[in-house]
């Protein structure tokens, strides 16, 4: 009997979750939505889907042949602008730019999207520049964004979408990728307390692996080559030449485990924009969802065990 009802109980929540979710912003054809990163990725595609459903969208690419590209690809709704998130004067002046096009109704979404992997590799071969160059797009420069931005999104009672990854749950390798997206997650929790007595809702993006330009297996090993090259070799005796051509391998491994459906997330992130309900929270893909969130939240020891399933110890011979 008390099965029975506690079955009722779970479909009745869930039924009311998916009503609510279903409910959409009213006037979206007069919304307009700052994008970071438009060259590629996540970025473009959500940029192109949202102009697709009839927003104003506002692409932000750090390339000029990004921008020209998105264009040509979009209707003459959607505008571009240059925007290197690591430089202050670039980030004033697309703000600059923005507040000449929303005037008094603000800005109603903005998605901070831009993002680095690399350089990643194990702690002990990088330096401090190596660390800042990704801390610098993946965190500050979010912040710096926001930051610059929230006036108009708060005028708007809008919404701040923030791009974060599973591994701002659970940290598997080294360098200033994982610490940047636990520090996403700090920050967008922080901003949503404050913001919501304002109207504004804050969301988080959480996605599993996708081929995208940052999960390139090619960079990815090109990148840690290169860092391989410059340790010293008092470093390159205590890991072995071994355990580089083993990580080369974990990283080959891990590429065909990417999705190519961006839209996976990229949905996340216009659900996050047009719903009158977003999550606090969006897992994107299955890995996300079965592997990465339910490890971060099991014991330490037990996630460390897993870990070590899948990269190479320093010190073993071929």
């Amino acid at each position: 009997m008390w099965l029975y009802l506690a079955a009722l109980l779970l479909g009745l929540l869930l039924l009311r979750r998916w009503h609510r979710e279903r409910q959409t912003v009213p006037g979206l054809c007069e919304k307009h939505v700052l994008i970071t990163g438009c060259d590629s990725g996540f970025g473009n595609l959500l940029a192109r889907q949202l102009d697709a459903r009839g927003l104003r969208v506002l692409a932000a690419c750090l390339t000029q042949p990004g921008a020209e590209r998105l264009r040509a690809a979009a209707s003459p709704r959607l505008h571009t602008v240059l925007l290197d998130v690591t430089s202050s004067r670039s980030i004033a002046a697309a703000a600059a730019w923005v507040r000449e096009r929303v005037g008094d109704r603000g800005l109603w979404g903005l998605v901070n999207n831009a993002g680095v992997s690399v350089p990643t590799g194990p702690n002990e071969w990088l330096t401090k520049d190596d660390f800042t160059k990704v801390l610098n797009v993946n965190l500050l420069g979010l912040i710096e964004v926001t930051l610059s931005l929230l006036p108009l999104v708060r005028r708007a009672r809008g919404r701040v979408v923030n791009v974060s990854s599973v591994m701002g749950r659970v940290s598997f390798f080294g360098g200033g990728y994982c610490i940047s997206k636990f520090g996403v997650e700090a920050f967008s929790d922080s901003l949503r307390l404050e913001m919501e007595h304002f109207g504004v809702k804050v969301s988080v993006i959480e996605p599993g692996y996708f081929k995208t330009a940052v999960t390139s297996c090619e960079n990815l090993q090109k990148q840690f080559l290169s860092l391989w090259e410059k340790v010293p070799e008092e470093i390159k005796l205590a890991y072995g030449d071994n355990y580089c051509k083993k990580s080369m391998e974990a990283v080959e491994k891990l590429q065909k485990t990417c999705k190519s459906d961006l839209t996976l997330v990229t949905d996340c992130m216009e659900h996050a924009l047009t719903s009158r309900h977003p999550r606090s929270r969006y897992s994107a893909g299955w890995d996300a969802k079965l592997l990465y969130i339910p490890l971060s939240y099991l014991p330490t020891a037990f996630t460390d065990t897993f870990y070590r399933c899948f990269y190479p110890k320093p010190g073993q011979k071929a």
